[in-house]
């Protein structure tokens, strides 16, 4: 029995002492120097990409940034209270029903530009207004099959997770610097930047208010993959027929926002279960951190990027307008 633990362990155990570790560090530099503990999370662990692809570390450094993200962002619902929700109210989540479709509209525009088939506008499109390199990587697997299929894939991944670790480092920034509130950055951040990982980083470096409101705006967005496939599934002639399924980790943080907010749990396990969460959330970021390849990002191709970036701006510009023009 304990060997066969052992042998299942074994395999993540130097990804995931590595990730802590750095984790560990960060938390400190944070609290001794008052920067934000995912920025530092995340710059300490690209100094340790050298090690992402070791035998004894890749699984644990792919856990760590994957399942243990996924957990912790399910474990944040307990922290979203009816006065966050509130406060943001109805409007903001047909913003982002509308921010989606309009960014979805514009990748199929910018793909009519630059003469790519409307499949790719679709993919870019997707994983710019869902949720990243996850979302690109759901779209894919329900397009029709085409030669260039996986590479264009590979470089949408590569693309939409680097533009959203600049996004991450950036955009609370560029909010902060506009004189935005807690609640409006958090919104921002959450409509914005690609990637769940990014989303929290980013939140949390603003504030613990902004943080969870970052959250719950991209569960919204992220709660639209599964329409958007469908609607790909059905709109493409040959499309590959999938079983669309919702993602745990979501279902996971609806419910834990349910029960935290009927009172049925005491309050120090709920403070308990709050610290697992942020303390998996970081040890998440460092190992982002440790899998984001320089490299990698410098190489992708022009004319991905320039699709890319324009529909990240896009969906940044309108999202900003929407804040500070129409919100409630």
């Amino acid at each position: 029995m304990v060997t066969l633990m052992k042998s299942r362990i074994e395999p993540y155990f130097g990804g995931l002492l590595l990730a802590t570790v750095i984790a560990a560090s960060a938390t400190f530099m944070s609290e001794h120097y008052g920067a934000p503990v995912m920025l530092f999370a995340l710059l300490i662990g690209i100094a340790f990409h050298f090690l992402s692809e070791q035998d004894s570390c890749a699984a644990g450094i792919d856990f760590a940034a994957k399942t243990l993200l996924r957990f912790g962002v399910g474990l944040l619902g307990l922290r979203l209270g009816v006065a966050e929700v509130t406060s943001l109210g109805l409007a903001p989540v047909a913003a982002i029903v509308g921010f989606v479709l309009a960014t979805l509209a514009c990748g199929a525009a910018m793909s009519y530009l630059f003469g790519r088939r409307l499949a790719f506008g679709m993919l870019a499109g997707g994983s710019v207004a869902i949720c990243g390199a996850s979302a690109a990587l759901a779209i894919a697997s329900v397009l029709p099959p085409d030669k260039d299929r996986e590479q264009d894939t590979l470089f949408v991944v590569i693309a939409v997770t680097a533009l959203s670790t600049i996004a991450m480092i950036t955009y609370p920034i560029l909010f902060q610097s506009l004189g935005l509130s807690a609640v409006q950055s958090g919104f921002l951040v959450g409509a914005t930047i690609h990637d769940v990982a990014q989303v929290v980083g980013a939140g949390y470096s603003i504030s613990d208010e902004a943080g969870v409101i970052a959250t719950y705006v991209k569960i919204l967005r992220v709660a639209l993959l599964p329409v958007v496939m469908l609607v790909v599934m059905f709109s493409f002639r040959g499309a590959q027929q999938q079983r669309v399924s919702v993602p745990w980790f979501l279902v996971m943080f609806a419910i834990c926002a349910i029960v935290a907010n009927l009172g049925v749990v005491p309050t120090v396990p709920l403070a308990l279960l709050s610290e697992v969460s942020r303390w998996c959330l970081v040890i998440a970021i460092s190992a982002l951190g440790v899998k984001t390849s320089l490299g990698r990002i410098i190489k992708v191709k022009a004319s991905y990027s320039v699709i890319l970036v324009v529909e990240t701006l896009f969906l940044l510009t309108i999202a900003i307008a929407y804040t500070m023009y129409l919100a409630p």
